[in-house]
């Protein structure tokens, strides 16, 4: 029983060298000389032949082997170039040529004729004779409402009580039904200056409201990605009642000019540096996002920021002389995504 308990095990250990030579004879070609088992070379761009491509093997391992190697070589040739065009730069100085400006959606657009000049005495004009001059004449000063659609819920409610915080002078009042129609004429009698509406779908605020007081105009924004402060991750603490700076970056058109103005008529003139809070809305591709911050001051020259909430994003869909009358309304712009040409909208703000 022994003698033939060693053969048996002699035989399995012979079985299990001969099962194990080709694996290290496969590694053993793969690894010494790069070469795969069939003898193809590594997956360089002079190793394929033109009209080759890595999907055209069968085998998954083998196909996700070369695939690996071709990145890794893409990634060493990349990194070469890129050595080697940083020593020419440095041999030749001063004479070496600018650096290429790399392509994007923004810097490739078609140049919009409606980009207006700050300094245009026509744009002045229309600015000082506009819904705006009042308040930026300094001859009143913003007090807001903010309300909500009818049966508001949890998340619409945390909404429009946050934006209240960042907002000065803003107060929430629950709709109970009222049809905006009649909320205005309480509006212009009780001094407000601005309607805020939050609407909302499905529990999720999904629209914005904003009517200027008491002549219009009013914008209908689509609302998208809201953030309350609970959700923003390492958010700093709860702002304070200073009033914050304002920010409006990329409202260069005459529909931008109106929107920013609008904006910038919720809040106060004079900001209260000391709280260091800021409120930016930021136009990027016809879409405005909205940040609230905190900066600290790290040391004499470094400023780090430091984020509030909440946090939304905006797309206009109109803009209305006068107060909210969805019915007899004129209107002066209305988004029709079927009549835009993506690579020559005349809609920016």
């Amino acid at each position: 029983m022994a003698k033939a308990g060693d053969k048996s095990g002699g035989s399995g250990k012979k079985g299990l060298k001969r099962k194990a030579a080709p694996e290290e004879a496969q590694e053993a070609a793969v690894g010494e000389d790069g070469t795969t088992e069939s003898g193809v070379q590594p997956p360089t761009t002079a190793a394929f032949p033109p009209g080759f491509s890595i999907s055209e093997i069968k085998n998954k391992q083998r196909r996700h082997l070369m695939f690996t190697r071709w990145k890794q070589q893409q990634r060493k040739e990349k990194l070469a170039a890129k050595k080697k065009l940083k020593k020419e730069r440095e041999a030749l100085g001063d004479k070496a040529p600018p650096k290429p400006v790399p392509k994007t959606i923004d810097n490739q657009r078609v140049y919009d004729e409606t980009i207006v000049d700050p300094n245009d005495e026509e744009v002045a004009y229309d600015e000082a004779t506009d819904e705006f001059a009042s308040y930026f004449n300094r001859q009143t000063s913003p007090k807001i409402l903010i309300t909500t659609s009818d049966r508001p819920h949890g998340r619409t409610v945390r909404l429009c009580e946050q934006l209240s915080t960042v907002i000065p002078n803003s107060h929430v009042y629950y709709r109970r039904g009222l049809a905006l129609k009649k909320i205005i004429p309480q509006c212009i009698s009780r001094d407000f200056t601005d309607l805020i509406v939050i609407n909302e779908d499905r529990k999720i605020p999904n629209g914005l409201i904003l009517s200027h007081l008491p002549n219009g105009p009013t914008a209908h924004f689509k609302m998208s990605s809201v953030r309350l402060r609970k959700e923003i991750k390492r958010r700093g603490k709860d702002p304070t009642e200073h009033i914050p700076e304002i920010i409006l970056n990329n409202f260069t058109t005459r529909l931008g000019h109106s929107i920013g103005r609008m904006f910038a008529s919720l809040f106060p003139h004079n900001p209260q540096f000391i709280g260091r809070q800021v409120a930016t809305f930021h136009n990027q591709r016809d879409y405005i996002f909205f940040r609230f911050h905190r900066y600290i001051f790290k040391s004499e020259k470094k400023v780090g920021i430091q984020e509030l909430g909440p946090r939304f994003t905006l797309k206009l869909r109109s803009l209305q002389k006068g107060t909210f009358d969805s019915k007899y309304g004129e209107y002066e712009w209305v988004h029709k995504p079927r009549e835009m040409d993506t690579s020559r909208r005349k809609f920016h703000l």
